[in-house]
């Protein structure tokens, strides 16, 4: 399956310009640290800044109820403290899903340009 990939990719970059040929390597796919630093890269980066600021600031306060739960005794206080601390995984775990959605996004907005950029080269070639 890789090698009919392959010659699909070459068959696809011969009857490119070099300019779109460009433009088809830099759609190949991501690694996982690619795919995070591409975050970063969008139209609405500040909401993934202030996200992460979020993420980091809730993740400290659910270390603070952890310490808090366990050099507690009394019962209502650790029912308070585990509250708390659950609450602020849901937090994180909720912020950490809108991340791992945007990255999907991407992932699939790069994969339809692949897709357009390999209808157009046909369409050129068959105007010919």
């Amino acid at each position: 399956m890789k090698n009919k990939m392959e010659d699909i990719d070459k068959l696809i970059k011969e009857t490119l310009t070099n300019e779109e040929a460009k433009f088809y390597d830099e759609l190949d796919e991501q690694n996982l640290l690619e795919m995070v630093g591409g975050l970063f890269k969008t139209r609405n980066s500040w909401i993934i800044i202030i996200m992460f600021i979020v993420n980091l600031v809730v993740f400290g306060l659910f270390i603070y109820c952890l310490i808090q739960f366990l050099n507690t005794d009394n019962t209502n206080e650790l029912i308070r403290w585990s509250a708390a601390g659950f609450f602020c995984i849901m937090i994180t775990g909720m912020l950490k899903l809108f991340s791992w959605m945007q990255m999907d996004k991407n992932a699939l907005l790069r994969e339809i340009k692949r897709l357009e950029l390999q209808i157009s080269s046909i369409a050129a070639k068959y105007d010919k």
